[in-house]
């Protein structure tokens, strides 16, 4: 029974994509530039699967698995983007952007939900609610703001605004948010008091719905497919047999431990968002690293439930180079570290997220197969 874990590391980039000067990423390098900074930093077991080979570092002594680098070719650099392009969906028209949301938008959201925003503006979360946070607490006004992806986000208290009812405001503004084709609708829940406002782990993404993917294919041809972390926000619950959201790396990581043994069959699918949320975004460099490492821990803990006949991938979904400017994520290449039975060697640079699709379809021999992209293994 064919058994597939696709792992994807957000925002764990590994270089400049040749187009990343448009987008004011030229010499981005999230995996290059931390190891740079924090020497100390040691990921055997991302090693023993090329990842030396991959960022053109010396090689692990023992390397059992396959290895290579992916560009997407979707314009974007966010997490909808990258993710759909890895299920197959490669977009020929990018999701919308906006330094302001028009008006006829915030006032359809403002009258279905009865709301009437603060903000309206391109900014960092953390930097928005320090800002606007406490004018919210004394009106009960929720916060409008947007980042250089394509994501329209509501901010507010947990205590004068609880979160079913900014979730409910979320589903409304996404409903609206369609017809601009904005990728993802955010709600952004905090806690605290002025000067010392924190951001809760009960974010909840609201995301355009995707075109068929490679999930629905699975699901069609009787194939398990699970979602672990925001998977489940980012395809709309779409292709999914079932969905389990995390609160942090760590309980994405006991959540994949769990579900394995129980997936006899079919594809586990998860996002660790930690990585991007709580370290890139805020460009905490030593957090970061710390992260990988935890990762890199478990995963060698993890690699012996691995049966020779599973198939596994590592990659991610974009960068977010926490010693680049900014705040933003980055335009990069991603690392693509596979383990297959004793499939050993370089994967070379694969021109579209969208291989990995090509490859799952293969490995669980659809018919038809998937369309877009090319398999990187013979199964």
């Amino acid at each position: 029974m064919p058994r597939a874990l696709l792992i994807v590391l957000d925002s764990v980039g590994c270089g400049a994509a040749p187009d990343a000067a448009a987008y004011g990423d030229e010499g981005a390098d999230t995996l290059g530039h931390l190891l740079e900074r924090c020497p100390g930093l040691m990921l055997p077991a991302l090693g023993s699967l090329g990842l030396g080979n991959v960022l053109g570092r010396a090689p692990a002594a023992s390397v059992r698995g396959c290895w290579g680098r992916m560009r997407e070719r979707s314009a974007g650099k966010d997490s909808t983007t990258g993710h759909w392009e890895l299920a197959g969906v490669i977009l020929e028209e990018p999701f919308g952007l906006f330094e302001r949301f028009p008006a006829d938008l915030v006032h359809s959201i403002e009258e279905e939900g009865r709301v009437c925003f603060l903000g309206n503006c391109a900014a960092s979360g953390t930097e928005i609610i320090r800002a606007l946070g406490e004018e919210h607490l004394r009106t009960g006004r929720p916060i409008l703001y947007t980042s250089a992806d394509s994501v329209l986000q509501i901010a507010a208290h947990e205590t004068v605004f609880p979160v079913e009812r900014l979730d409910a405001l979320c589903r409304v503004a996404r409903r609206h948010a369609d017809r601009y084709r904005i990728g993802r609708v955010i709600a952004r829940p905090f806690v605290g008091e002025p000067g010392s406002f924190t951001r809760t782990a009960a974010r909840h993404d609201f995301s355009l719905s995707p075109p068929r993917t490679v999930l629905d294919a699975l699901r069609e041809a009787g194939f398990p497919v699970r979602g672990v972390g925001k998977i489940g926000d980012l395809f709309a619950g779409q292709g999914l047999t079932d969905s389990h959201p995390t609160a942090s790396n760590e309980e994405g990581m006991r959540r994949i431990e769990a579900l394995w043994p129980e997936t006899e069959s079919g594809l586990l699918l998860a996002n660790l968002v930690d990585f991007d949320t709580v370290y890139g975004h805020r460009r905490d460099i030593k957090g970061y690293a710390r992260a990988l490492a935890e990762f890199d821990g478990w995963l060698g803990a993890f690699l012996p439930s691995v049966r020779e006949e599973d198939l596994l991938i590592v990659t991610a979904d974009h960068g977010n180079d926490p010693t680049f400017r900014g705040t933003d994520h980055t335009r990069e290449e991603v690392p693509l570290l596979v383990r297959y039975r004793a499939a050993i060697g370089p994967l070379g640079l694969r021109e579209t997220f969208a291989d990995v699709a090509a490859t799952l379809s293969c490995y669980f021999r659809l018919e038809p197969a998937w369309p877009v992209g090319t398999p990187f293994l013979n199964f």
